[in-house]
């Protein structure tokens, strides 16, 4: 957790070029990331790019298959189009094979002693974002990914109704290595009845902070981005792209409105469309200088059981899947990054997706 202090240095001073391991902390949670240049040059150190779907193979999220899903929740729709039916943008499903399921509050018997355990009672949802059958972010029309924005918007808001929610989680996978088991550009929200403990470690640490300093640690964090600007990817009016200080991943980058806003949920119609360009522009950049990796993005945003906190700021974390998690990370809890931030955001930065 980090310590109170009116000098926030560690957000502004990137080092000069040094070849030699550094250890870096992360500058809103207790994570230490290791910066080793040098790993870039054993072999296999980055992973392959997206793999594609086999000639011939079935999908059951295109168009015309509707049938092969779960009965829809909620469609973008032509006027005039059934449910369950061709004529739709976006369409959002039960998950077949879900994590969590909406019957399953009596499912688990009470654990003994020191275990615990609890029903795995939540929502399972996937988000179908295209009817057509492609792959990634950049293969949409920013009027649809505006369309894919604000169905999340609307899930959110219906699903922290339920009392018995605390958290709902949206993220994409694109590519095997990311995690997606089918091609066709999907994403996914889970809602639970417990906080993260990532995102628990977020808010305690947040607030912490705010305790301290009567500010938001994001804002201050964005303000001091902007300030050193060797970190910035992509600018908006409304929203700003840079890589993290200690970053887990080679070109990991993080969207972060400019206004502050601790729910996703607080997102205005322009304010989709606006993300909907600065999302896609950023994923470009990163598909073009790493020609079209596997990644994932999962939007941080505050628990149900809170709404319009001064110390919490929503946020888009876009994660490259460029290298391989291993013994020493899962031993160690820290990560092994080999491209420092400043010169993974120089790169992006400089990308020019038009050539």
């Amino acid at each position: 957790m980090p310590e109170p202090t009116e000098d926030r240095s560690e957000f502004r001073n990137g080092p000069e070029r040094c070849d030699a391991p550094e250890f870096r902390k992360d500058s809103i949670v207790d994570r230490w990331v290791i910066i080793a240049r040098h790993r870039a040059e054993r072999p296999h150190e980055l992973v392959e790019s997206t793999p594609q779907r086999p000639a011939g193979s079935i999908c059951p999220f295109c168009e015309g298959h509707e049938q092969q899903t779960t009965q829809e929740i909620l469609a973008i729709r032509a006027p005039g189009t059934q449910p369950n039916t061709p004529g739709w943008n976006v369409r959002v499903v039960p998950n077949k094979y879900p994590a969590v399921l909406s019957n399953a509050e009596e499912a688990v018997p009470p654990a003994a002693g020191f275990y615990q355990s609890q029903p795995g009672f939540g929502a399972h949802e996937v988000i179908i974002e295209s009817p057509r059958h492609v792959i990634s972010t950049t293969d949409e029309s920013v009027e649809t990914l505006t369309e894919v924005l604000w169905i999340y918007r609307q899930r959110l808001i219906e699903l922290r109704r339920d009392s018995r929610l605390k958290y709902g989680l949206i993220f994409k996978n694109v590519g095997a290595a990311a995690g997606a088991s089918i091609e066709h550009t999907h994403s996914q929200l889970v809602a639970m009845p417990l906080v993260p403990t990532s995102v628990a470690e977020e808010l305690s640490a947040a607030e912490h902070f705010y305790r301290a300093n009567g500010r938001c640690i994001y804002c201050q964090l964005l303000a001091d981005e902007l300030s050193f600007g060797q970190r910035i990817v992509f600018e908006s009016p409304g929203f700003v792209a840079f890589c993290p200080y200690a970053p887990r991943f080679p070109f990991e980058t993080w969207i972060v409105p400019r206004l502050h806003a601790s729910h996703y949920e607080t997102l205005a119609e322009g304010g989709a469309a606006e993300l909907a360009m600065a999302l896609r522009t950023v994923v470009a950049k990163i598909e073009v200088t790493l020609a079209r990796p596997a990644y994932n993005y999962i939007i941080h945003t505050g628990s149900f059981d809170t709404f319009g906190v001064e110390h919490y700021h929503w946020h888009i974390e876009i994660i490259p899947r460029v290298t391989k998690t291993a013994g020493f990370e899962w031993g160690t809890g820290f990560f092994i990054n080999p491209m420092p931030p400043e010169e993974a955001a120089g790169v992006l930065r400089a990308c020019d997706t038009m050539s």
